[in-house]
C-alpha cells in the first residue's frame, strides 16, 4: 500500500478577531435580545456545540445549518442573512461552507470568530493514489482540510480560542466562560486519551470512509484513512479508485466500509458488497439527526471509537 503522508501547510495561526456586540436568534431575535444574553450564531453543529458548552446560560445560540442538513453545500436564505447581521457574534469555520464565509465577510458584525484561525489547518493531499501513470482528471486540487473537530486535541485548541473570544466580547461573564472552557478542554483531553488507549493495539491501521473527513483524526492516532470520495461528500469516485480500494482491502485486512448519516451511503455499501466487507457508521459529526448514535459530540465520538475498535480488530 502506498501510504500518503500529509503535507502540512504554512501555519494558519492567527488571533481571534474579536471586537464587539450586536443581537440574533433564528427563531426570535427580539426575545433573545430582551433577556440580555449574548447572541451567537454558529455555522454548523461543531461550532454550535462549542458555543453552548462555553457560553452556558449566558449565551443564546442558533445555528445556520439545521439538524439533518448536510453543511458543505449550505445556501443561506435572506432571513438567515438578516439575522446574522443582527447577531452579537458569529462562530464559524472558514473553508467548509462558502456561502457562510461570504455572508459573514459581508456582515457588519464586530465579533467574528473563525475557528480555522484558532488551530493549524493541513493539506492532506489527493484522495487517490498514483496509479503508475494513469491520468485522473477528476482528482481534486489540494486544499486545506477543514475537519479539525474530529481531532479532540485540535478541537480543544479551538475551544480555548472561543473561550477567549467570548470573554473579550462579553466581559461581564468572562470568569464563567473561562471556567466552562477549562472544563470542556479537560473533557476533550480525556477523550483523546480514550482514543489513544483504545486504538493503540489493532490488527490493521487502515479504515475506509465515505468522504475524507477523518484526516486529522487518522494522523493523531497513527491510522490511515482511505476515502471513497474527496473532501466533498457528494463527489463521485473514479472506477480506478474503486478498484484500488478493493485491492487494498485484501492487502491490509480491512473488514469494514464506513458510511455516514447525512449523505447517501450507496457507494460505500456497493463497495462493501463487491469486496465482501461489512458496513458501519463512522459519524463525521457535521450534524446530528435521529439516526446519530448519540445526542452530543462526546456521545457520538464514543460510538465512533466503539465502531473503529471493532473494525480495526482492537486487542
Amino acid at each position: 500500500m502506498n501510504v500518503r503522508r500529509p503535507h502540512i501547510s504554512g501555519a494558519a495561526l492567527a488571533a481571534v478577531a474579536v471586537l464587539g456586540i450586536g443581537s440574533l436568534s433564528a427563531c426570535s431575535t427580539d426575545s433573545a435580545a430582551a433577556d440580555g444574553r449574548f447572541d451567537v450564531v454558529a455555522s454548523f453543529y461543531p461550532m454550535q456545540f462549542l458555543a453552548e458548552r462555553i457560553g452556558g446560560d449566558h449565551v443564546h445560540v442558533t445555528t445556520l445549518t439545521e439538524p439533518g442538513q448536510e453543511p458543505h453545500e449550505l445556501e443561506l436564505s435572506l432571513r438567515q442573512r438578516a439575522e446574522l447581521e443582527e447577531s452579537d457574534a458569529a462562530l464559524y469555520l472558514s473553508g467548509l461552507q462558502p456561502s457562510v464565509d461570504e455572508a459573514i465577510d459581508q456582515a457588519g458584525l464586530k465579533t467574528k470568530i473563525d475557528a480555522a484561525h484558532l488551530t493549524r489547518l493541513e493539506d492532506h493531499g489527493d484522495v487517490e493514489h498514483d496509479h503508475g501513470g494513469e491520468e485522473h482528471p477528476e482528482e481534486e486540487e489540494h486544499s486545506l482540510d477543514p475537519h479539525v473537530w474530529l481531532d479532540p486535541v485540535k478541537y480543544a485548541e479551538i475551544a480555548e480560542g472561543v473561550g477567549t473570544a467570548f470573554a473579550k466580547a462579553d466581559p461581564d461573564h468572562a470568569a464563567d466562560y473561562r471556567k466552562n472552557t477549562d472544563a470542556l478542554v479537560d473533557r476533550l483531553h480525556a477523550l483523546d486519551t480514550e482514543f489513544r488507549d483504545g486504538l493503540k493495539n489493532t490488527k490493521t491501521k487502515v479504515f475506509f470512509t465515505n468522504h475524507a473527513s477523518f484526516g486529522y483524526f487518522a494522523e493523531r492516532y497513527g491510522l490511515t484513512q482511505e476515502a471513497i470520495s474527496g473532501l466533498d461528500p457528494e463527489s463521485e469516485p473514479s472506477p480506478a479508485r474503486i478498484r484500488e480500494l478493493r485491492e487494498e482491502a485484501r492487502a491490509d485486512g480491512v473488514t469494514t466500509v464506513f458510511y455516514e448519516t447525512l449523505v447517501s451511503g450507496k457507494t460505500a455499501k456497493t463497495l462493501a458488497d463487491d469486496a465482501g466487507l461489512r458496513t458501519d457508521v463512522l459519524d463525521p459529526l457535521e450534524g446530528l439527526t435521529d439516526r446519530s448514535k448519540g445526542d452530543d459530540y462526546f456521545a457520538v465520538m464514543e460510538a465512533n471509537l466503539t465502531a473503529l475498535k471493532k473494525a480495526l480488530g482492537a486487542r
